[in-house]
């Protein structure tokens, strides 16, 4: 084991609730990131609905690997290191498209949709020894599994499937996938931009902090709640039952957290969206209630607001449409992909209100999205001081607080003002970087969770 998983582990102590923000600075950590968290997780690459035809192609990334992911002939999805085999050139620049054949603008070489060397420039010359074609395709990512149209990519044979790597967060996750027949689709493009911060500070928050909005976002929440009561008549502005505050009025909260992902939602009495989803998209959810009921149950279908992360950098927001992934650009800095998901069986009007909704509250420059954004860059700052980086932050918020409920939500949890995924999400993440094996991994996190719920 190497001094600096030692060293990872030291600055983590979940069951007290410390965590020394270090981890967001230092640069060693940062590439035993990349090695053990984004090459051995499931990480999320596309949309189904993104790639629909043979010879689809949608670029991204695991980590900082460009990765191009593509629709075969026969219907299957594979993905490739976007990495030419003769001298490291992207072989794929568009951001999505389709075509016959991935070629090198360096040397030319060229590669099938099956990821195989077809076609090398001036072959018999040039490698007059012969060259072995067969052995130079493009690198095929390991595994690739789909759930419920959603894409993912793992870079270890021996990780657990996809399934088992979700575990209860599959619940909470089917919340958005699966409330109508047919399930979902992405909606227009992908918002993309940069955030001076580290990664985990984006995840961490999505995953487990509810307790940021009554002070971050109190200011858009006012200005909205009181033009919706201003104008009522006004769809554009909402549409909820009244403008107190959701932690006043919801009867019930839940904060979920294991394995590193996490999530929490508050319980309500009718489907109404976020005061800053426009009206159409509300109504929506009032009409299509009895379908979500149907299929997910009465407390899922209401659960029209909460965050969630399936880790390490899969989140979403439930209601306002928006899927994002945060892919990791050096130690200080994430490069945000947003997303819209919205039902396909939706009218394409319903669609669009969904993308207006999602982009005005939590596009790049989303009333929303700036407050986190700002939050995250001045963390950032901070931590360039030696005696910031290394003073241990409290997270004891709901400490010993953990439980099973009997409700039929599934995993530990707690109530929603808490910091139970927050200590799961980086008991996950020194797991990952200190073990050598799953089974190491998963060892290390069961008798955490054991120890959490006494």
């Amino acid at each position: 084991m190497s001094a600096t998983a030692v060293n990872v582990d030291a600055l983590i102590d979940a069951a007290k609730g410390r965590v020394t923000p270090l981890i967001y600075t230092d640069p060693d950590i940062y590439q035993l990131e990349l090695e053990r968290i984004f090459g051995r997780c499931w990480l999320f690459l596309a949309h189904e609905s993104q790639i629909p035809k043979a010879g689809d192609f949608f670029n991204t990334y695991m980590g900082e690997d460009p990765i191009v992911v593509v629709r075969q002939k026969d219907g299957s999805v594979k993905a490739f290191l976007n990495q030419c085999r003769h001298r490291s050139m992207r072989v794929s620049y568009a951001d999505s498209g389709n075509t016959r054949a991935f070629t090198c603008p360096y040397h030319g070489w060229s590669y099938g949709v099956d990821g195989q060397l077809v076609e090398v420039p001036l072959e018999p010359k040039a490698y007059p020894q012969g060259l072995c074609k067969e052995k130079w395709g493009l690198r095929e990512v390991t595994r690739v599994e789909i759930y419920k149209g959603l894409i993912f990519g793992n870079w270890d044979a021996e990780a657990p499937d996809l399934k088992s790597y979700m575990g209860n967060m599959a619940w909470y996750l089917d919340g958005v996938l699966d409330r109508r027949e047919g399930g979902t689709e992405i909606v227009g493009g992908v918002h993309k931009w940069t955030i001076n911060c580290n990664w985990k500070l984006a995840a961490e928050q999505f995953a487990s902090d509810q307790y940021h909005a009554l002070f971050s976002h109190v200011s858009a929440v006012a200005v909205l709640g009181a033009a919706r009561d201003a104008a009522p008549e006004d769809k554009a502005l909402g549409t909820g039952q009244t403008n107190r505050p959701v932690w006043e009025t919801a009867k019930d909260a839940v904060q979920f957290g294991e394995a590193g992902h996490g999530s929490g939602f508050f319980f309500t009495e009718q489907p109404d969206a976020n005061v800053w989803v426009d009206g159409e998209v509300s109504e929506y959810y009032r009409e299509t209630f009895d379908e979500a009921e149907q299929r997910l149950g009465r407390i899922r279908a209401l659960r029209l607001a909460g965050h969630n992360t399936l880790f390490p950098t899969l989140s979403w927001l439930n209601g306002t449409a928006t899927l994002r992934v945060w892919h990791p650009r050096g130690p200080d800095q994430v490069e945000v992909w947003a997303f819209c998901i919205a039902d396909k069986a939706a009218s394409d009007h319903v669609k669009a209100a969904f993308e207006r909704s999602a982009t005005r509250a939590f596009g790049p420059a989303g009333f929303l999205e700036q407050d986190d954004s700002e939050n995250w860059v001045e963390i950032q700052k901070v931590l360039k001081g030696h005696q910031a980086r290394n003073t241990a932050m409290c997270l004891e918020m709901g400490l010993n607080g953990e439980r099973r409920r009997d409700d039929g939500i599934p995993g530990i949890t707690n109530y929603i003002f808490s910091e139970t995924a927050a200590r799961a999400l980086y008991r996950r993440w020194a797991d990952l970087l200190i073990s050598d094996t799953w089974e190491e991994i998963n060892q290390r996190t069961q008798k955490f969770q054991e120890e959490t719920v006494k």
